[in-house]
């Protein structure tokens, strides 16, 4: 078996990262390679990062985990702030600091934390630090948010209230767009990616959806963010302003009946899933990707993931 840091000699590694759009199976996927493998599973997805907020982020299991250890869960309180710049650096140390019989893959939804990781950061410019918490409170309450963000920076991508916040922050507070700022102010990124993106027909994919928002609720999901909201989190903070999330808030608000419940968070996933799938068409670009589809089991998935990898050109 080749050896995942073979290449730790060179600048960077070359490190598995399996993407794809959420309800399309990454996670059984990775498990099962974890049943081939030593690995130790790299979570990109900037839902998981939140303690407490399990069901809705469809966080892997004690047993999933057992057999295909993760890091990059539960990191922080809901409300706390958490950056793709930040996952890039923390990911770097965690993936540094792995045994060399164990594995890295990257697996996660988050484009951003991707590209972050393989590409690189932006230097982030001096900010006066007055005017930029005096602003954050500002966009707490913003309605519209994503209107703006796209208005200061038309490269504006999507990607929840956090995102639009820190897109109107840099724009407003540097004078120049947060797209401008990644693309002149980029550093090195820490790995090279070998790219598996899973798909699934249209039709297919809206299915698992609606099933995996049907088990959310009845795992559940109002009661996991209606214990979040009992401890103080106010009820747009980052975490809670996530796709499920914000529809359950809302049905506890009183906005959204319980009836309309299931299909305002399953309308809503299938948004941010074809956001996801443009990110990830338009994205992945000079890196080797290997497509495939996720309706076969996740153990013929990984299977021909780890004949891939071990037929790969260097």
């Amino acid at each position: 078996m080749r050896k995942w840091n073979a290449g730790l000699a060179a600048s960077r590694p070359v490190i598995p990262v399996i993407v794809g759009p959420t309800g399309v199976g990454k996670t059984a996927v990775a498990v099962s390679l974890g049943r081939l493998w030593p690995i130790t599973v790299i979570s990109a997805d900037a839902r998981q990062v939140y303690r407490s907020l399990d069901i809705g982020t469809a966080k892997p299991t004690r047993e999933e985990q057992r057999i295909a250890p993760h890091l990059g869960l539960d990191l922080l309180e809901p409300g706390e702030r958490y950056s793709a710049g930040r996952f890039a650096r923390d990911a770097a140390g965690w993936i540094g600091a792995l045994a060399e019989k164990r594995r890295p893959v990257v697996v996660g939804g988050t484009g951003f934390y991707v590209r972050a990781l393989a590409d690189g950061l932006f230097q982030e410019p001096e900010m006066d630090h007055d005017r930029r918490d005096r602003l954050r409170a500002w966009t707490a309450e913003m309605e519209g948010i994503g209107r703006w963000a796209t208005r200061l920076d038309p490269r504006y991508a999507g990607g929840g209230r956090q995102r639009a916040a820190r897109t109107i922050e840099v724009a407003l507070l540097t004078g120049r767009a947060l797209s401008w700022w990644q693309h002149h102010a980029r550093t090195q990124g820490v790995m090279r990616p070998w790219y598996v993106r899973l798909t699934l027909p249209r039709v297919v994919l809206h299915r698992r959806i609606r099933e995996r928002v049907d088990h959310m609720l009845a795992a559940g999901l109002i009661d996991e963010v209606r214990e979040v909201l009992r401890r103080g989190v106010p009820e747009n903070a980052p975490g809670l302003d996530a796709v499920g999330y914000r529809e359950v808030v809302g049905h506890l608000q009183g906005n959204i009946s319980r009836e309309d419940l299931p299909e305002a968070i399953a309308t809503a996933t299938r948004r941010y899933v074809k956001r996801q799938e443009t990110w990830f068409r338009h994205q992945l670009l000079g890196s080797p990707v290997v497509t495939l589809d996720a309706d076969d089991p996740p153990d013929v998935l990984a299977r021909r993931i780890a004949d891939l990898w071990e037929t790969r050109g260097t």
